[in-house]
């Protein structure tokens, strides 16, 4: 369409034009078992070619604690042959906060893209946990522009949230996720069987996130939590698939109907009590996980809530119990940590969270259980008097 400036500075010709993204999410159990179709469907599923291409990549951690994953995926990928081509055999990539530590595995990755010569039509395949899946999914999404990524998530955080999205990064510059990418995937297979091995943290920390979601959108689902979080703790396998499917369809409905998938504007619901938590992993030299960390960061939010009328007594009295039902931390030392003026360190995570975002600071606190409100100023005397509150309760 073509019309005069209202400025009155020439002819002004207005581009627009809509992309559709399109990716499925399937919950499943035995993704690379003989007789699942489950991997195969979903790189074939636009029926654009006869044989995909594809590279495996596993996370380290997860290739330490299934030694035959390799060779089983090997087997899968042979047995679907008509379908499915090896680019080159499974390789391993660093997996935990390691991997999204500067440029270092991007770049490792990018040049074994280029080696194996994948194109855009290509489909790489990441199996591990977020932080893995994050600096994959950089890569991936830089290389050619953007090749087809299908992760596959092994933890409780990466199920709930991390997989699922549309955003890649790394850690770079003194800053959690720096450097990123808007760049949905092709498909999210989440198999439960992987979390069987997981390590007491790594099972919990998915819990944090579904909090999170449950106490800003879904007040059902936060009753259930509370109710079942011991449960969860205790790895019944219901209560496991329950919790992780509810909290992954709410991150996906946000992102689809929210109004703002790639985060355009300077309002991030979905990154209620983020602001301290990605300043508390810092802080801690990553001591502390993110599900850890956000845990804390709920909690700290939900007070500053409840101070400012928002969110009752006993609602908040709910949170920190489920959470710590859970298996989750309501507080560590390291938040009361100070610098040389007797300031807060952990205020520092406000400014790099209203840089992150762009724009004026806009933070998520919940309303009641299931509603959600922007503020733009924190109190430093309301986050002081939430942190000694979480630490009487700890």
């Amino acid at each position: 369409m073509s019309d005069q400036d209202a400025t009155g500075f020439g002819d002004v010709y207005h581009q627009r034009f809509t992309v559709t993204f399109d990716y499925p999410v399937h919950f499943t159990r035995g993704v690379f078992s003989p007789q699942s179709e489950t991997l195969a469907r979903v790189i074939g599923r636009r029926g654009d070619a006869t044989v995909h291409t594809i590279l495996v990549c596993i996370d380290s951690g997860l290739a330490r604690a299934w030694p035959a994953l390799a060779p089983t995926i090997e087997a899968y990928v042979h047995r679907h042959a008509s379908s499915l081509a090896p680019a080159g055999p499974p390789v391993i990539l660093p997996g935990g906060e390691a991997a999204k530590e500067g440029w270092v595995a991007v770049h490792e990755t990018l040049a074994h893209i280029g080696r194996l010569r994948l194109d855009r039509h290509s489909c790489v395949i990441g199996v591990g946990g977020g932080a893995m899946l994050d600096m994959l999914g950089l890569a991936v999404s830089l290389a050619h522009r953007g090749l087809r990524l299908v992760r596959i998530p092994t933890t409780t955080l990466a199920q709930c949230d991390a997989s699922v999205g549309v955003k890649n990064g790394i850690d770079d510059n003194g800053t959690k996720n720096f450097a990123g990418t808007f760049a949905p995937p092709f498909g999210v297979i989440v198999d439960f069987d992987f979390l069987r091995t997981l390590a007491p943290r790594d099972w919990s920390g998915g819990l944090a996130e579904a909090f999170k979601v449950a106490m800003i959108r879904d007040a059902p689902f936060f009753d259930f939590l509370c109710d079942h979080a011991s449960a969860f703790a205790a790895r019944d396998a219901a209560t496991q698939e329950a919790v992780i499917r509810r909290c992954a369809v709410l991150h996906l409905d946000h992102i689809g109907q929210g109004g703002d998938p790639f985060e355009t504007g300077s309002a991030r619901p979905l990154d209620f009590g983020h602001w301290s938590a990605h300043q508390i992993e810092f802080m801690s030299h990553y001591r502390i996980g993110h599900g850890q960390a956000v845990a804390i960061g709920l909690a700290l939010d939900a007070h500053i809530a409840l101070q400012t009328g928002l969110v009752a007594s006993a609602d908040f009295t709910r949170l920190v119990r489920g959470l710590t039902d859970g298996g989750l931390p309501v507080w560590d030392s390291c938040i009361e940590a100070r610098n040389d003026r007797g300031e807060l360190l952990l205020l520092a995570g406000l400014e790099r969270f209203r840089e992150h975002l762009g724009g004026a600071l806009n933070i998520t606190l919940p309303v009641g259980i299931g509603a959600k409100r922007e503020v733009h100023v924190l109190d430093a005397i309301h986050i002081e008097t939430a942190i000694q509150a979480l630490r009487t309760l700890s």
